[in-house]
């Protein structure tokens, strides 16, 4: 028996969602452009730990890395909490959710059909986990790992399998 959905407000990203990002994200010690003119460094960060934006040149060891995916994924956490509101989700779902919104960012997430599906009477679950798999383009073009990416983040939403 599944245990009860919890309001979004009260969910934090699980180590499931940790892995995921991390995995998806990959590590870098050095800073490089994300692909659209973001500079990101360790898994897909783009503050360093004093908060400053990360600048060509950044560096960073494993252990600081893991410090800030997991500073940076609670950070999403809450800002996408804000906008999902106490609408009750699985630590699955809410995993998931993360795991996307680290990655497009917590304002295009608040804006997406996601958020729209979830706050419908009653909430379409499955919807928005379907739409996770709209995410597909940087840059205006589709790229394969993101593909791949929303692929994980579906089953992942759906409880179907952890990426």
């Amino acid at each position: 028996m599944k245990p009860p959905r919890l309001p979004a407000t009260l969910l934090i990203a699980s180590a499931i969602a940790l892995g995921s990002i991390a995995l998806h994200e990959g590590y870098s010690s050095r800073a490089y452009d994300d692909g659209v003119g973001v500079q990101t460094v360790g898994f897909g960060s783009t503050r360093k730990e004093d908060g400053t934006p990360v600048k060509p040149g950044d560096t960073v060891t494993p252990q600081r890395a893991v410090v800030m995916l997991a500073r940076d994924a609670n950070r999403t956490g809450r800002e996408i909490a804000a906008c999902i509101g106490d609408v009750p989700l699985y630590q699955h779902e809410w995993d998931a959710l993360v795991s996307l919104a680290y990655n497009i960012g917590s304002t295009a997430f608040c804006k997406s059909t996601i958020v729209k599906r979830l706050h419908q009477t009653p909430p379409d679950y499955a919807g928005a986990c379907e739409a996770i798999k709209l995410w597909t383009k940087a840059g205006g073009r589709v790229l394969p790992g993101l593909v791949k990416r929303r692929e994980a983040e579906y089953r992942m939403c759906m409880g179907e399998a952890t990426p």
